[in-house]
């Protein structure tokens, strides 16, 4: 199945676990550094430097850049990590989460409360992925280097859909 970014509920709702997607458009870079910001920018009432609301973040463990390309080697890293900010995002309004592995309940039960999704990102698959991004730019907290947020224009990005805003769950 195609999607454009960002996601529709029309579109989050027909989507199942399992479903194979590829994804174009706008998706945001954020790992664990960037995540626990956000949360204490959330704590304090104050505005994000990004507008994430209805969009997808995807847990990216970048290389450095080669010279002439748009991004290095840009993997998923484990979406576990992100678990303890992960739903107050999705109630703040982000719709999409893209990383590997299992999540935890409350992060299961904050996808299906906000009519989200969370995508599995194939782990080994790097260099493709960085085929699949068309622009990268620095949105957010450039202090933190590869950390730091960054907005990816992607074409046709591979995912599974891992869990589903009715609570189906590749991992059980």
């Amino acid at each position: 199945m195609k999607i454009t970014l960002p996601l529709r509920a029309e579109d989050i709702a027909k989507m199942k676990a399992g479903d194979e997607v590829y994804l174009t458009g706008t998706i945001y870079s954020a790992r664990d550094q960037a995540h626990k910001r956000l949360f204490e920018l959330l704590e304090k009432g104050e505005d994000f430097p990004v507008d994430l609301k209805g969009q997808t973040v995807f847990y990216m463990g970048p290389a450095p850049t080669p010279d002439g390309k748009i991004i290095g080697s840009c993997g998923p890293t484990t979406a576990y990590r992100m678990d303890p900010f992960a739903p107050a995002l999705m109630d703040y309004g982000l719709k999409g989460m893209i990383g590997k592995g299992p999540r935890a309940q409350e992060v299961a039960d904050s996808v299906v409360r906000n009519k989200g999704v969370y995508f599995y990102a194939y782990g080994g698959c790097g260099a493709l992925y960085a085929q699949k991004i068309k622009a990268n730019e620095l949105a957010a907290f450039g202090d933190l280097g590869p950390e730091a947020i960054y907005k990816l224009e992607v074409e046709d990005f591979p995912v599974v859909v891992a869990i589903d805003s009715e609570g189906g769950n590749i991992y059980g």
